[in-house]
């Protein structure tokens, strides 16, 4: 998972230069969508064929499948699921790639974990003991490392850093708000309906810029390069966090993204030249230490 969505950055950023960034992920969220639930009807059918159908074993196949129906409230959920983590989050994210640099998108989207556990201290689902307010304020002074040299109001990258700042917030959020669903249904149906109706909200949202993209014009190359995103980093990947999150718990899973700003800048100065000073290296240090804290009893 950290290495389908650090390497996604730059592989995405490479599309805009052909396509609109929100026509780009329209289709991307489309094609998603369209594979998501066609997953799900083939696990519910294989379902309905009793135990000899399932060849997995119990906790695996409930990442998979969950036999409770969606209920009115769960729709509901749902919803608003795919308002903030997808139509939402998706919309300042590509806002925000298309305006910054990979570096500053990673680190972040890498300050996640922090936000979450803040969020569930204010809403009293986590206690924040002092390690996690030190390690909030460490990561909180690793992206100003990054952003805050040279930030002006009105500025492109300044644009392109508070739309980045959304959309960490949403996905905060979405990943918060997704728990309650998560523990009576399986993720990959939560997924899959969540983006479906994000995916309703967004298409018809940004319909503009996909009419003035120019397609039969699009190269073989962008399209490996959005079908390798909708595939890798929107239907595994999003499987793979929500099956930690199921599996591992929260707080284990949110580990492993700490790699995800390492592969993101890295595969940046590779594809697309990107420059990483003294100053960026210092700043995801400080952004990843403190999201270690903020995992650390205490």
């Amino acid at each position: 998972m950290s290495v389908f969505w650090g390497t996604n950055y730059s592989i995405v950023k490479s599309a805009f230069r052909e396509i609109d960034p929100q026509a780009f992920n329209a289709l991307r969220m489309t094609v998603a969508t369209a594979i998501f639930l066609a997953v799900v009807v083939g696990v519910r059918l294989r379902a309905r064929l009793g135990p000899a159908g399932v060849a997995m074993d119990g906790a695996l196949a409930s990442v998979f499948y969950t036999p409770d129906p969606m209920t009115r409230r769960d729709w509901g959920s749902l919803a608003l699921l795919g308002v903030i983590g997808h139509c939402c989050y998706q919309y300042c994210f590509m806002g925000g790639l298309a305006r910054t640099s990979v570096a500053n998108s990673a680190l972040m989207l890498g300050a996640t974990p922090v936000l979450v556990a803040l969020i569930s201290a204010l809403l009293g689902l986590e206690r924040i003991g002092p390690l996690h307010w030190i390690g909030a304020a460490l990561s909180l002074g690793g992206i100003y490392l990054v952003v805050g040299q040279g930030f002006a109001l009105g500025s492109h990258g300044a644009t392109g850093d508070a739309l980045m700042f959304a959309a960490v917030c949403c996905w905060a959020i979405y990943t918060i708000a997704a728990g309650p669903l998560m523990r009576r249904h399986s993720p990959l149906a939560v997924t899959a309906f969540s983006m479906m109706l994000g995916t309703l909200m967004y298409v018809p949202l940004v319909s503009r810029s996909v009419r003035e993209v120019q397609w039969s014009s699009v190269s073989a190359g962008t399209w490996l390069a959005l079908l390798y995103s909708a595939v890798f980093s929107l239907c595994i990947s999003y499987t793979i966090w929500y099956a930690g999150i199921r599996q591992l718990g929260s707080a284990r899973t949110s580990v492993y993204s700490n790699f995800v700003p390492i592969v993101a800048m890295l595969t940046a100065v590779v594809v697309l030249h990107e420059p990483i000073g003294a100053r960026k290296i210092a700043g995801a240090a400080a952004v990843l230490g403190g999201v270690l804290l903020t995992r650390k009893k205490g």
